[in-house]
């Protein structure tokens, strides 16, 4: 019997000795690796917390004492010690358990995360209600480096400094987000790491001169004094405590016994305490310590040799990726930006042939954007490439920074629609929604490659902002029957009667295989690529109500605020009376399940639009 087979609550945890517990974390990082081997998911980032996991669970007291974990793509561990171990091989399946915390999966899981910078400023509000309640337990924030350079961390780093709750920030160094990381901050860590002497001399020092005294004075005061000033040219630390924080560190994020020490030193503390913990992302699996990008997120692979079990088709990402560079090689004002994704949104291939033109901003999207905005009024011609569900952050800064002076800044929005396995925070439904209303926003949707491209170059000779939309999944290679791109024109994909199909976006490929099977039937349904969505094309919309009996939308948005509410919305406003069945996502958040069977729950799927034409 295994150690890990003895455990299935913490509390199994702290009946274990050192020794134990590092075999443990071995034992842990071989079944998560054997488990997401065949579901696929975040591999690295949950091998690198092993034994930071197992000593939280050792050392604090959950679910009494409270332990967020930033993002929360690194809670595999976790989950596995809170009575999930026997459910683990469900992750990220459809009624499965969730690769990310989730307040109704378990009462280990103090809030609800799956975007970057969030934990500081949740934990401090724990806090706070419990001073407020008199309640008595720890909370404690796991965070990253990449996540401490997010605008929330800060602010609520800032915050936390002020108010000096009882707080335990535990910050994880492993030098990367998805990518290796960027900016003043992390460089700033990187130095403190290298300054681990002085946190060494610091404690001998403390000891020494504890129980002297100078002039009758307490030496330990006058130390205090001269300690601040050998900080500032010693040990980085310094920014922490002047912030408020007692900053201890950096501390060996896989040394056991040295991490349970720590935490058990830390418990007596009040007030902000912010632990500088050192991992290797990967730790343990020699595919993903030599390659932690690619083994951030990663589908299902072979253990023994590391490759992706299945290649799939040329994705909508790559396509972006290899139309962008041939952009960029005819016109040297396009500038690329990312947030802390150069790989994930493809731009990893413009880095290498244009790193002058090409910016990782870091984890900061809002940021990303106004940055963008500056290059614009400059002169310039960014693209900023970043999740549709990581853009909701910078919604504001699109309006004020971007569209309000109408600034010719592309927003790429990649994993736009039904994502899938990741779930409700990294489902990209809310952007149709969330841009249409903007103006001066162009927004597109192209159906393929063709499109794609055509709306790409468009978009980088337009006088004003626009956003082009598009999946996580394959690319439909050439064109599925369309003519060129003409700006804010639908297209005409198939001649019919009765009904028409308008269809958003990559929807279309669904609906042209509900067509094929409705010719058996003697049913022709006419069928529209949509291609705009800002500016909607009103004289197709008109031709539609005037010819057809009844109209068909689907798109792959949430109904509320989508396509066919703004179509709607127009022919109200005209006062036509027409029939408009809308085939869109539920107003809800959609969970985790592939993109196959979350389009049939949902009424998306081949089969669901037959009904609708028959309906």
């Amino acid at each position: 019997m295994t150690i890990l087979d003895r455990v299935n609550d913490p509390k199994d945890i702290k009946k274990l000795s050192p020794v134990e517990l590092q075999q443990l974390s071995n034992e842990l990082r071989d079944f998560v690796v054997n488990v997401v081997s065949k579901t696929g998911g975040h591999l690295a980032s949950n091998l690198g917390v092993a034994e930071l996991t197992v000593a939280l669970h050792y050392v604090f007291n959950a679910p009494k004492d409270k332990i967020i974990w930033d993002v929360g793509h690194q809670s595999y561990i976790h989950k596995i010690l809170t009575g999930r171990k026997n459910k683990f091989h469900t992750l990220r399946q459809f009624g499965g358990i969730s690769g990310f915390p989730k307040l109704c999966e378990s009462v280990y899981d103090a809030f609800e995360t799956g975007h970057s910078g969030t934990s500081i400023s949740a934990a401090l509000g724990m806090a706070a209600a419990r001073d407020l309640k008199r309640e008595n337990h720890k909370v404690i924030a796991v965070t990253g480096d990449a996540s401490l350079s997010n605008g929330i961390s800060l602010e609520a780093v800032n915050n936390a400094g002020h108010l000096k709750k009882d707080l335990i920030v535990i910050l994880n160094d492993n030098e990367m987000s998805i990518a290796p990381n960027v900016g003043a901050i992390s460089a700033h860590l990187n130095r403190i790491i290298t300054g681990e002497f002085y946190n060494k001399a610091k404690e001998k020092a403390k000891n020494f001169i504890s129980k002297k005294a100078i002039f009758g004075l307490p030496v330990m005061r006058i130390a205090k004094v001269i300690e601040e000033g050998l900080k500032g040219i010693i040990s980085h630390g310094i920014m922490f405590e002047e912030l408020g924080f007692h900053y201890i560190g950096p501390v060996d994020g896989h040394n056991i016994p040295q991490l349970v020490e720590t935490f058990q030193n830390i418990k007596k503390f009040k007030g902000p305490v912010m632990v500088h913990v050192v991992t290797k992302k990967g730790k343990g699996y020699a595919h993903a310590e030599n390659d932690p990008t690619s083994f951030h997120g990663t589908p299902a692979f072979e253990v023994e040799s590391g490759e992706v079990s299945s290649k799939k088709g040329k994705s909508y990402t790559k396509a972006f990726s290899d139309i962008l560079l041939k952009l960029a090689a005819k016109n040297d004002k396009i500038v690329a930006i990312t947030a802390a994704m150069p790989t994930g949104t493809g731009l990893d291939g413009f880095q290498q042939k244009y790193p002058a033109r090409f910016f990782d901003v870091g984890i900061a999207e809002e940021h990303a954007v106004t940055f963008a905005a500056g290059l614009a009024v400059s002169g310039l011609r960014p693209v900023v490439a970043v999740y549709s569900t990581f853009m909701q952050r910078s919604y504001d800064c699109i309006i004020h920074d971007v569209a309000m002076p109408n600034l010719p800044v592309v927003l790429a929005l990649d994993r736009s629609g039904i994502v899938g396995d990741d779930g409700e925070t990294h489902q990209g439904v809310f952007d149709i929604s969330y841009l249409s209303h903007i103006p001066n926003l162009t927004i597109m949707s192209p159906a393929d490659e063709k499109e794609f491209g055509e709306m790409l170059e468009m978009a980088f000779k337009l006088k004003g902002p626009s956003a082009i939309r598009y999946p996580r999944g394959e690319i439909v290679i050439g064109s599925l029957g369309g003519k060129k791109t003409i700006y804010g024109k639908a297209v005409k994909i198939r001649v019919g009667k009765g009904t028409c199909i308008i269809a958003v976006g990559t929807i279309l490929l669904e609906v042209l295989e509900a067509v094929e099977e409705l010719k058996r039937e003697n049913i022709f349904p006419a069928v529209i690529n949509a291609r705009f969505i800002n500016p909607l094309d009103t004289k197709m919309l008109d031709y539609v109500a005037k010819s057809f009996r009844k109209i068909i939308i689907v798109e792959e948005n949430l109904l509320s605020g989508g396509y066919g509410s703004l179509a709607l919305d127009y022919y109200n406003k005209k006062g036509k009376q027409v029939r408009v069945v809308r085939l869109g996502l539920a107003d809800k958040f959609i969970e985790h399940g592939s993109r196959k069977i979350l389009l049939k729950k949902y009424g998306l799927s081949k089969e669901s639009i037959i009904k609708a034409v028959k309906g």
